[in-house]
Formats: C-alpha cells, structure tokens, sequence
C-alpha cells in the first residue's frame, strides 16, 4: 500500500514535470483553453444552480427553525446563511460536487485516448502529450471554477430569498439586513483561494489517473472511480489545511 501509494506521487510530480513547460503555439493553447471552458466549465453552470438555490433554501429553513429563541434578532437567519455559503457551500461542497463531474470525464477521456493510442501517436509525432491535453484543462478550470463559485453564491442567497418570501419564517427586511451585517471581505479572498486550489487538485489528479497506461475499457472506468475518490479526499484535507492557515 505505502509503496504504491510513493509510485503514484512520484508518477504525479513527473506527469506535472511535463505538463508545466511552455506550450508549443500559444494560438492553438488558448483555443484549447476557451474549448476546456465550455466542456468543462459552462456545462457545469445548471447544475450548480439548481443545487445552490436549494441549498440556500434549505439552510433558512434550518437555521430560522435553530433560532427560534424570541431574544436572537431574526437577521441572523440571513447572517447565518451568507456565511455558511461563502465559507464552506460555495467553495468546499462546490468543489466536490464537481470532483464528480468535472474530474470523471477528464479521468474517462483521457484513459479512453491512453486506450486508443491517440496519446501515444502525438507522442510519436513529437507532441508533448501532457501538455497538450492537460495544460489548458488546468488553466481553464482554476480560471473559471472561482467564478463558479461566486454564482453558487449568488444564487444560493436568492433561494434563501425565494424561500423567505414564499413562507415568511422572517420578514425580507429582516433577511436581507442579516445578509449585510459584519460582512468580511477577507472572507472573498478565503473562499476563492479555497477554490483555486480545489480545481488544480480535481484537474491533475483525474489526469494522473487517465493519462497513464489502460488494459481495457473496464480499468478505465476503475481509474476513474479511484479518481474521484482520491479527489475528494485531497479536497477535505487541503480544505482543513488552509482553514487552519488562512483563518487562525
């Protein structure tokens, strides 16, 4: 177990060796770049929302529900929601919601290229492989996933809203007064470094697991199982990892 577990490592700081050298054409890169973007990052957009604003709803329910206690102002409701979003949903839950999508089909495409020998004629071609079909994943993903997440954000305080206005657990006055109250703008800055980091781990590490060497069809989609669960992992401990540093 530990010795594969020290060949992986050291097959990942390789494959990273070679994806981080400067690209060939800067035209056919950025191409690649905007491409990745919409595969793997617009696509995602419905599917965030939708799980945003239930979020938000839910978290007024609850929190509304936890205080009822008639000497805690009701603005905390809305004070509650905006950071539970902002510091953990937003970023955290986001990031593995997408460790699912975003890190299976870069796992399953990749491997499928690996098995179809695709990769290995670019490599014959003089092409450098990782960093061709990598490179503008990473780019593209720690680009646009903090964007992401400020729509999930944005999103999940209008399902707090919503849900406000259609039950009336608290006047909108009252939750949108919380939503501004001792508002911490280092608190952005957390929250989007959280991010960064969360998407160059769900990019490189289900490229790790794709790029190398498949058998058949069926240990790709091992791969890309071991992938997502690799991914995950690596997102809780970075996550406690930069509270710690960030937040003390």
């Amino acid at each position: 177990m530990i010795k594969k577990t020290l060949e992986l490592v050291g097959e990942y700081f390789l494959l990273m060796k070679r994806v981080f050298t400067r690209p060939e054409k800067w035209r056919i890169f950025w191409k690649q770049c905007l491409v990745e973007t919409v595969n793997l990052g617009l696509t995602s957009v419905p599917l965030i929302g939708i799980i945003s604003i239930a979020i938000g709803a839910v978290l007024v329910i609850q929190t509304a529900y936890n205080i009822e206690n008639p000497f805690i102002p009701k603005m905390y409701v809305g004070y509650m929601v905006r950071e539970s979003l902002i510091l953990e949903f937003s970023c955290t839950m986001v990031a593995l919601i997408l460790a699912g999508k975003v890190g299976s089909n870069i796992s399953s495409d990749i491997g499928t290229m690996r098995l179809t020998e695709q990769i290995d004629a670019m490599e014959m071609m003089g092409i450098n492989s990782a960093n061709y079909l990598i490179l503008p994943k990473v780019v593209s993903i720690c680009l646009f996933n903090p964007i992401l997440m400020f729509f999930s954000f944005m999103v999940g305080i209008l399902g707090g809203w919503l849900i406000v206005a259609a039950t009336g657990l608290i006047t909108l006055s009252q939750y949108i007064t919380g939503l501004r109250f001792a508002f911490n703008g280092y608190y952005i800055v957390y929250a989007a470094t959280k991010m960064v980091v969360f998407s160059f781990i769900i990019v490189t590490v289900s490229a790790l697991y794709g790029y190398f060497p498949k058998e058949n069809s069926m240990e790709v989609g091992r791969a890309s199982t071991r992938s997502i669960v690799t991914i995950c992992l690596l997102i809780l401990i970075s996550d406690l990892m930069l509270t710690q540093m960030m937040l003390n």
